[in-house]
């Protein structure tokens, strides 16, 4: 209770001090809800247009959206948004994210994920930076296929962004509160407006505690409960009517427990002693099991009892700048985030000690961005910039094996990437129905991979060694878009994404292991759809096909003690898929959403090692892949009913949100694939016509529905990392 109270009281004391400043007010009442859906205002393409008349695929939710699906991390998005899925790295969290099929499965930090991740226009091309709190969000924008004209390198699957709440003109503030089963408890809270009469601020913050659904099959002892803080500071300083800067601070503490894993086969195992013990497979699958050695508890810095966890802090800043000439904007958006991470995980999921590892890395990146734009009525919009950034990773990576392989292992390195870059996008209307688009971004980027070693038992395997890899790709896009009526939009476009290379940084002996693999490019063909055939329905389609060269996967290794992590470039493949999106008023209190989507890809030439195989034979066996499908899930399917009445004074809203993921497919086997699931959740809120407060009951996971998010294998653990059960709660919220 100690930790709640402690998390609540920040969040607490800046709504307090609001009071301070300004008189209570009631909240103007509700506009009476009509049948026409409102324009959503995205800035896929670094300005602002109505979602409707951007020619890309993007679904776009709003903070509330995010609210009543419970989405709290960038993880829980890919029950909300077509052809997204984001896979937990072995029960740390870190996000792995694979969009329309474009992928990056890598539970190391020194590689560039697929998906571009940026808060306020900020990137985190740090996979594991992604995994802080998402709160007081106004809008999240998932744009789906290659974006790397005006987002850069490492976007050849999308991009996702996220857009704070700003400033308000008028003095405001608000707490809300959670409560649900597993006595999970999240508290958000706000203050914001203005300060003088140029500058206006917002300070937000939110916690979380508890949660943990999962035990110790031997001790019962319970695992998974959330202790993390976020905060997060704004200020706007608008001098002149043509100057204006925003400045962004903000930071976290993670110090959560890990999701565990169970185990889908039964374990033999030394358990520290000559012996062999059995440990049966999990019937349940909250079940789960840890134990460090005396050695590597020493090592970690925790205790020989600690659960798997985090001790993880994050801060950064970033300046915002805007200046307005007389046909043009010039913006300058210059950060700095940092991440210090120490993080302990059981992947063999019991008290044997053959798969424990622990991370230590710290993160630094800086960016610098300077865009000048038109700003001007007229047939030609342009926009043109460049940019810069550095990335710095230290990073210390140990395992234990000692009760299967007898040793531990440890990888320490240090990683630097520099990228430079010019870019340039302009789109010409030849008339009201015809625009053309086109834009290029050429690039360079220096990796390098500083001081790799590593040791076996505290004995050297691979003396300090460096590498680095360059890259200089060309990317763009052109496209076509054809509107021959108001309330529809026909699109075509073509698209090339690049990908850097990188480094494996796993266990090796051997230099040839940290061989840097190729940059992979994607050649993307599309064409879409957004039509509005009444103000009460809107629909929005697209059919994709990709040509990959040099798709980077995670294949494997044959060493002394079986198959070992590496990643390998697939010379040729392809996917191609389609997806739907829909919305619905029949009736003004009836909102109903619906989605689909479906992909399909296979490798057209590439020889590989075929691991379940190897495994068998106790030697490497390689295998022709060559029309063998990609593995990802083919089919997403996901909506949404609400329906909002009157009882008295009272505000009544219900609403159901449904998902489907299908079977996902494992490279390491039949063993190791996800079955398909479904996803229901429902909540009712209420509130006055005219008042500041909300009370909402939900239930996620209705059905308590049992689901794996992964499933693979480490050493000889098979294991899995379940889905969460059937969650009840209750939501408070009052706004002054």
């Amino acid at each position: 209770m100690r930790q709640y109270l402690l998390g609540a009281s920040v969040i607490a004391l800046a709504v307090a001090a609001s009071t301070t400043a300004m008189a209570q007010t009631a909240p103007a009442a509700r506009p009476q809800v009509a049948t026409a859906i409102d324009d959503v205002i995205v800035t896929a393409q670094r300005r602002e247009q109505a979602a409707q008349d951007v020619g890309i695929a993007l679904s776009v939710l709003s903070g509330e959206e995010l609210t009543n699906r419970g989405i709290t991390n960038v993880n829980q998005l890919q029950t909300a948004t077509p052809n997204l899925e984001i896979e937990p790295a072995f029960g740390g969290g870190a996000a792995q994210f694979r969009l329309r099929g474009v992928g990056f499965q890598d539970y190391a930090s020194n590689n560039s994920p697929t998906v571009g991740v940026y808060v306020n226009e900020v990137a985190y091309p740090v996979p594991v930076m992604t995994q802080g709190l998402i709160f007081d969000i106004d809008r999240v924008e998932v744009l789906r296929g290659p974006q790397g004209t005006l987002y850069g390198r490492n976007t050849t699957g999308g991009a996702i962004s996220f857009v704070t709440r700003r400033p308000t003109e008028v003095m405001s503030a608000g707490i809300k509160g959670e409560y649900a089963t597993f006595d999970a408890v999240q508290i958000e809270g706000y203050v914001s407006g203005p300060i003088s009469e140029n500058v206006k601020g917002r300070l937000a913050a939110m916690t979380q505690q508890g949660g943990g659904f999962q035990y110790n099959r031997d001790t019962g002892e319970s695992l998974g409960d959330a202790d993390r803080t976020g905060l997060r500071g704004l200020l706007t300083f608008e001098p002149t009517a043509d100057l204006s800067f925003t400045l962004d601070v903000h930071g976290g503490i993670d110090k959560s427990e890990n999701e565990g894993l169970y185990l889908l086969s039964p374990l033999v195992t030394r358990l520290g002693g000559p012996g062999s013990v059995t440990i049966p497979a999990d019937i349940d699958h909250r079940a789960t099991g840890w134990g460090l050695s005396p050695r590597f508890a020493a090592e970690t810095g925790r205790d020989i009892n600690a659960k798997p966890g985090r001790d993880n802090s994050s801060w950064g800043t970033s300046l915002n700048g805007h200046y307005d000439f007389e046909t043009m904007r010039l913006t300058s958006i210059t950060s700095y985030e940092t991440l210090d991470r120490s993080e302990y995980g059981d992947w063999d999921s019991s008290p044997s000690v053959e798969a424990d590892t622990f991370f230590a890395s710290d993160v630094s990146v800086f960016s610098q961005e300077f865009r000048l734009s038109s700003d001007a009525d007229g047939p030609l919009n342009w926009v043109a910039g460049v940019y810069y950034s550095k990335q710095e990773l230290d990073e210390r990576y140990s395992s234990d094996f000692i009760d299967i392989y007898g040793t531990y292992g440890q990888v320490a390195y240090a990683q630097e990437v520099e990228s430079y870059s010019i870019f340039g996008q302009a789109e010409y209307q030849f008339s009201d129905e015809f625009k053309v688009i086109g834009g290029l971004r050429y690039e360079e980027e220096t990796r390098s991979l500083e001081g790799f070693g590593t040791a076996f038992g505290g004995a050297t395997a691979l003396p300090p060694t460096s590498v680095d890899t360059e890259m200089t790709p060309l990317t763009g896009k052109v496209a076509l878009e054809f509107t021959p009526s108001d309330n529809l939009l026909i699109y075509g476009s073509f698209s090339r994404g690049a990908k850097s290379g990188g480094f494996t940084t796993y266990n090796t002996g051997s230099a040839s292991g940290i061989e840097p693999f190729r940059p992979e490019i994607l050649l993307a063909y599309e064409v879409g759809f957004k039509a509005d055939p009444t103000r009460s329905f809107q629909l929005n389609g697209a059919a994709y096909f990709y040509d990959y060269t040099d798709q980077q996967v995670l294949s494997a290794v044959w060493g002394v003690n079986g198959p070992v992590g590496k990643f390998a470039n697939v010379p040729s493949s392809e996917i191609y898929g389609a997806e739907l999106e829909g919305t619905w008023r029949p009736v003004p209190n009836l909102r109903i959403t619906q989605s689909i989507s479906y992909k399909h890809g296979e490798y057209t030439e590439f020889f590989d090692l075929d691991v379940p195989a190897s495994r068998l034979a106790n030697a490497a066996v390689f295998v022709d892949k060559s029309g063998v499908e990609i593995p990802f899930p083919a089919v997403s399917y996901g909506g949404s009913v609400g329906y909002d009445w009157m009882v008295d004074s009272l505000d009544v809203m219900a609403e159901v949100n449904y998902s489907f993921r299908d079977e996902y497919p494992s490279w390491l086997g039949v063993k190791y694939d996800v079955p398909s699931y479904w996803l229901v959740n429902a909540s009712v809120m209420i509130s006055p016509q005219i008042g500041p407060w909300s009370a909402a009951l939900f239930v996620r996971n209705l059905f308590d529905q049992e689901y794996d998010l992964t499933r693979n294998f480490f050493t000889s653990a098979d294991i899995a990392q379940p889905g969460r059960p059937r969650t009840f709660g209750v939501r408070l919220s009052y706004q002054y």
